[in-house]
């Protein structure tokens, strides 16, 4: 072989990875702890959801259901009551495009109901 040639080559072993010996324990890998980031005024949520702001979705509070037979619905008239499958106080269901993500109290302020939320439903995917 020409010397130029001797002198540029390269060992397999110089491009090939090793595996460390047996014996010899990995490096400790670091925790990383998240870091709380500052909120600039007029940010409102998680970076990157931003495009996601006005897109409009239905929310439901339900306070309860009930079954019925068409002809005993069409026969409803202002002053019935209808009997649901809750008691009072007991919380309502909160849902986002038909989908369950918190339970609450209806509250009532300056003359309008509302829902305080007392607990977010995480939904195993």
């Amino acid at each position: 072989m020409d010397e130029r040639m001797m002198e540029n080559s390269v060992d397999p072993q110089d491009i090939i990875p090793t595996e460390p010996a047996a014996d010899q324990a990995p490096p400790p890998l670091e925790d990383f702890e998240p870091q709380p980031q500052p909120v600039a005024s007029g940010d409102t949520g998680p970076e990157g959801l931003e495009a996601v702001f006005d897109v409009p979705v239905k929310v439901q509070a339900v306070l309860g259901r009930t079954r019925m037979p068409v002809g005993d619905l069409l026969e409803l008239r202002a002053g019935h009551v209808l009997e649901l499958d809750r008691r009072v106080g007991e919380p309502v269901d909160i849902f986002v495009n038909d989908r369950l993500i918190a339970r609450g109290e209806i509250v009532l302020i300056d003359g309008a109901l509302g829902v305080t939320l007392t607990e977010v439903v995480r939904q195993e995917i």
